[in-house]
Parts: C-alpha cells; sequence; structure tokens
C-alpha cells in the first residue's frame, strides 16, 4: 500500500512538473508589434472606463479598429497572446514596457493639465481684473465723489 501512495505520488508529480508549451503560431507577432497592440488596447480600455459614452457613441468596435490598424485579425491575436502569456516573465517584461509608456504619456498629460489649469487660472485673474476696473468707472464717478465731500464740508 504504501509502495502504491510513493508511485503514484512520483507519478502525480512528474505530471504536474510537466511543463506545458503553447506552439508556436503559424503567424508570429512580433514582440514589438504585440506590445504596440497591447499598448493600444490598454488606451482604450481606460477610455472605456473613463468615457464610456465616447465609446459607446461610436459606430466602429474600436477594439477591431486597432487589431486592424497593426493588420491582425482576432484569432492571430488571440493566439498569440496566449502564446506570449505562456513564458510568464517574457509576458510580465512586456507589460512591464506597456505600463512604462502609459506612465510616461499620464506624467506628460498631468504636465499638460497643469500648464492649462495655471493658463486659466490666470486669464481668469485677468478678465476679474478687467471686469473691475470696467464697472467702477461707470457705476461710480470718483470726482462726484470728491465734489459732494467736498460740498459736505464747506
Amino acid at each position: 500500500m504504501k509502495n502504491c501512495l510513493v508511485i503514484l505520488l512520483v507519478l502525480f508529480l512528474s505530471v504536474s512538473c510537466k511543463k506545458e508549451v503553447v506552439k508556436q503560431p503559424a503567424k508570429l507577432i512580433e514582440k514589438d508589434k504585440m506590445i504596440d497592440i497591447m499598448y493600444d488596447l490598454s488606451l482604450l480600455e481606460a477610455m472605456k472606463y473613463q468615457h464610456p459614452q465616447l465609446i459607446d457613441s461610436t459606430e466602429t468596435n474600436p477594439t477591431k479598429f486597432i487589431l486592424k490598424k497593426y493588420k491582425v485579425d482576432s484569432l492571430q491575436f488571440a493566439q498569440n497572446n496566449m502564446y506570449y502569456a505562456a513564458d510568464y516573465e517574457n509576458y510580465k517584461d512586456m507589460f512591464d514596457e506597456v505600463g512604462k509608456r502609459l506612465a510616461k504619456v499620464q506624467r506628460a498629460t498631468d504636465s499638460i493639465v497643469v500648464i492649462e489649469d495655471k493658463k486659466a487660472k490666470k486669464k481668469k485673474k485677468e478678465i476679474s481684473k478687467d471686469s473691475i476696473k470696467k464697472i467702477i468707472p461707470k457705476q461710480i464717478n470718483i470726482d462726484s465723489i470728491k465734489n459732494s465731500k467736498s460740498k459736505l464740508r464747506r
């Protein structure tokens, strides 16, 4: 009985340690091109999350557009995605590259937003200062105030 358990344990471990390798697809997408596709799809997902009404209002399917842009069909992309995902370390490196690109674009976008906010605040201050200058002379005549004060003193 113990021998039987040992044999089953050894067989189980040998089968479980067997590395399942996904066969390379017939039309392999280059790693750099695959990273570009993954980057664009990540941007698309971010857009769907931030502004779902914009994506829903379009007549075309944005995912199909991205795949068409890279001249890849959905089956080819799925097979290649599965192929690259089989090698965890390599796939992680690919996603790290996508993450770096997204972070770089986010920093650039954030700096542009900050600059635009500063411009808007500056313009708002200028408008408010100009509007005060325009309103005061029309509503209140400073000379008439001085004249009325001097008449009251006499």
